[in-house]
């Protein structure tokens, strides 16, 4: 980062406005963290160092600054990963957080065949991906004086502790880890920063920052101590690493704030469960029954109330009737939603059945013939040559009708929280009828209930009447009957 500079001779630092890096007074350029916990985390003499938390805390910014701490040394070597090779660029990747600070350092970039920096020290900056586990072995013999990781939950911990070992330089500079992240109570870091996190799953203020040190025993086990001299006394000869963690939150990073003031609404729109983690930083929650969609959050009418902008029948199959192997298999979930003009939803009626694939197939015409042509039929299309299959078959089944299919390219829980905030808002309406009691009881109990495919066929229909591509297309389609 630029070195703090007097401003106008006046013996004080240069004080950066945070929405220009420039300096109030002398309009002289200071790339650094914000006040607070982005410059504990900056500054900490810990080898190791997770910055993490709420979404929005300028995570990816920090890795990318602390990486260009050193650029002025030469012989100095950084490398920062992303899981996959497409998260490495974009909007807000850590490509982009490199661009806006090291062309300011005299840094090029370089983006074929690899992406890094060079600088006139010679010091570089690579940045690289770790898709597969076996990856690791790529870094094999190399050092570096800087590690990063961005969304350091994403990777496995193998390969996060085989790249602590590549922690080693001659470039005069103590190596050092630094990785962001976001919280995940099911994640190998769960257990790194548990004496910094209350037993909510929120972050210990007065812990913030903290170090500690730990070392491996013989049985792969971290001891932990507040002190270097203490883990070494209860195991001499080895080697003893330091370790903190500074929580990340959203009020850390003003920037953001000023320029994107509804950001905040954004996260308040996400499920509870989503919600808890990016907004409040939870480490502890999970999905679990009622916090997706609460029995108390539908409201039960006796008829579609206001105008219909649009109506599918969304379909999430199974073929399977009960035998004795499987007394209780999957069910077909056929739901009929609606979106009404004032943005509201109406879960009109949801069909179920188990049979074999014709008899689910003679079930589907069936029902769509009930509907009638003006309502399109939407179906899931599972990846590969199989879904392809099936959606050709469905498709000539119901010759005649509008039908789309949605591959499912993400999981169940990506796809409920779609509609999960409307449910929690109050704006998912369900139609009295036989069925209702039952998809309540399946609603509330998922992720951890036995059966999910009612919910499964309601977030399909939630995929065609929001997300725009498919609600585009299923206009035209109804506007052609």
């Amino acid at each position: 980062m630029s070195r703090p500079r007097v401003c106008n001779d006046d013996g004080l630092e240069c004080a950066a406005d945070p929405l220009t890096m420039r300096c109030r007074v002398c309009d002289a350029l200071v790339i650094g963290p914000m006040s607070g916990p982005q410059a504990a985390f900056l500054a900490s003499p810990a080898d190791v160092a997770i910055y993490g938390g709420g979404a929005g805390g300028g995570k990816t910014w920090m890795l990318a600054l602390d990486a260009a701490s050193d650029v002025h040394v030469e012989g100095y070597a950084a490398i920062m990963f992303r899981r996959t090779s497409p998260e490495l660029v974009g909007g807000g990747s850590i490509w982009e957080a490199t661009q806006a600070i090291y062309r300011h350092l005299g840094g090029r970039p370089r983006s074929s065949p690899n992406l890094d920096w060079t600088f006139p020290s010679r010091a570089m900056v690579e940045l690289r991906h770790l898709q597969h586990e076996a990856d690791v072995y790529a870094h094999q013999g190399k050092q570096y004086a800087f590690v990063g990781f961005d969304e350091l939950t994403h990777f496995e911990e193998a390969q996060f502790w085989y790249l602590v070992s590549r922690m080693r330089t001659t470039c005069g500079i103590r190596p050092r880890l630094r990785a962001t992240c976001n919280p995940d109570p099911d994640s190998f870091v769960r257990k790194l920063v548990d004496w910094w996190i209350d037993a909510e799953g929120y972050a210990i203020p007065e812990r913030s920052g903290r170090i500690r040190w730990f070392c491996r025993r013989d049985d792969d086990s971290l001891d932990w101590s507040d002190t270097e001299a203490e883990v070494r006394e209860r195991n001499p000869g080895r080697p003893a690493l330091s370790f903190t963690f500074v929580p990340a939150r959203l009020a850390d990073n003003p920037v953001l704030l000023a320029k994107d003031p509804g950001y905040i609404e954004r996260l308040d729109s996400l499920p509870k469960v989503d919600r808890d983690r990016l907004k409040g930083g939870n480490w502890n929650i999970r999905p679990a029954a009622g916090l997706y969609f609460p029995r108390r959050c539908f409201e039960i009418i006796d008829r579609v109330p206001g105008p219909v902008t649009m109506t599918v029948r969304a379909w999430d199959k199974a073929a399977t009737r009960p035998h004795p192997g499987n007394p209780d298999p999957d069910w077909t979930r056929g739901a009929k939603v609606s979106r009404l003009r004032d943005g509201r939803f109406v879960v009109e009626h949801v069909e179920g059945l188990r049979g074999s694939p014709g008899e689910v197939e003679q079930a589907i015409l069936a029902i769509a013939a009930q509907d009638g042509p003006s309502v399109p039929v939407v179906v899931w299309q599972d990846p590969g040559q199989a879904g392809v299959v099936d959606r050709d078959a469905t498709l000539r089944a119901l010759s005649g009708f509008q039908v789309r299919s949605i591959r499912a390219s993400r999981d169940k829980l990506a796809y409920a929280g779609v509609w999960a905030p409307h449910v929690e808002a109050g704006r998912v309406l369900l139609v009295r009828g036989a069925w209702t009691d039952a998809f309540l009881a399946e609603a509330e109990s998922f992720p951890e209930g036995k059966h999910d495919d009612a919910v499964d066929a309601v977030s399909l229909a939630f995929q065609a009447l929001t997300e725009s591509r498919y609600a585009e297309a299923l206009a035209k389609a109804k506007s052609w009957l």
